[in-house]
C-alpha cells in the first residue's frame, strides 16, 4: 500500500502524543497513512509488551490509520547504523511516503533524537538505487519522501510551521488515552512515572493551546523542518490574526 504520510515513533505512544492529530486532519481529507514504531518499548516502567501492543492497536482504531507497523528494534539500545538503517529503508520503500514524520531531534528521552537521526539517514540513503533491499524476496525500488518532518515532544522548540488540529482535538486525546497502562489512571497499581502524573496529560493540552495561539486556532502541533518548505501560492496559508 502507498502511503500519503507515514510516522515513524520510537516507541507506541510517541505519535499518539506528539503528532496524531495531523494524521487526523489528513485521515479525514482522504490520505493514506501509517504509523511504524521502532521498538515495543519494553524497557517501559508500566505495562507489558503484550499490553503495549493492544494499546498501540487500539490507538490506531482511533485514528482510523491505515497501516501500523512495528519494527522490534531494541528499546533503549538501536543505532543509527547500516542495520538499523535498511530496516527503516525496507518500510520506506514498501510504503513510499510522501511525507514522513518522525521524532524530536533532541529531547528528554535520548531514543528520541538517536531515532530522528536515524530516519533522517535513512529518507536519504533509501533514494540510493544501489542499496538493494527485498521485501517478500522481490527486490524493491528506490524511494525517497519528499519531506522529513520532526515532531515536537517534551523539549520545547520553536516550530517551523504548526498544523491546525483544533477540529480532530477529542480523538487526539482518545488515541492517547488508548494506552491504559502508561498514563494516568486513579486506579492503577503500577508504578509512578514521569508520563503517568495527571499533570503530564495536562501538558499535552497547554502545549496544543500554545502552538494554536501562534496561528489564532484553539489547538495545533509543531514541526521542524530541515528542508525550506515552499508554497504554490499565498491561498495555502491559513487565516492568522493573531
Amino acid at each position: 500500500m502507498k502511503l500519503d504520510i507515514l510516522a515513524f515513533g520510537v516507541h507506541p505512544d510517541d505519535v499518539e502524543l506528539s503528532c496524531s492529530g495531523t494524521l487526523l486532519v489528513e485521515k479525514r481529507k482522504g490520505k493514506k497513512v501509517g504509523i511504524v514504531d521502532l521498538t515495543q518499548g519494553e524497557l517501559g516502567t508500566r505495562g507489558t509488551v503484550e499490553l503495549r501492543k493492544q494499546e498501540a492497536t487500539d490507538a490506531a482504531a482511533v485514528m482510523q490509520i491505515d497501516i501500523r507497523e512495528n519494527l522490534e528494534m531494541a528499546d533503549g539500545f538501536f543505532k543509527n547504523d547500516e542495520e538499523h538503517q535498511r530496516k527503516i529503508i525496507t518500510s520506506l520503500r514498501k510504503y513510499q511516503p510522501e511525507i514522513v514524520l518522525c521524532n524530536a531531534p533532541a529531547d528528554r528521552h535520548p531514543d528520541h533524537g538517536r531515532a530522528a537521526d536515524l530516519i533522517y539517514t535513512s529518507a536519504f540513503l533509501s533514494g540510493l538505487a544501489k542499496i538493494e533491499t527485498t521485501e517478500n524476496s522481490s527486490l524493491q525500488k528506490a524511494w525517497r519522501p519528499k519531506y522529513v518532518f520532526n515532531y515536537i515532544q517534551d523539549r520545547y522548540f520553536h516550530p517551523d510551521f504548526v498544523v491546525d488540529i483544533t477540529d480532530v482535538f477529542d480523538k487526539k486525546i482518545e488515541a492517547i488515552q488508548a494506552y491504559k497502562t502508561q498514563f494516568y489512571d486513579p486506579e492503577s497499581k503500577e508504578p509512578d512515572t514521569y508520563i503517568s502524573s495527571p499533570e503530564f496529560l495536562e501538558s499535552i493540552i497547554y502545549c496544543s493551546k500554545m502552538f494554536g495561539k501562534l496561528i489564532g486556532v484553539k489547538y495545533a502541533e509543531g514541526f521542524l523542518s530541515k528542508k525550506i518548505i515552499g508554497i504554490q501560492n499565498f491561498d495555502a496559508l491559513i487565516q492568522n490574526n493573531t
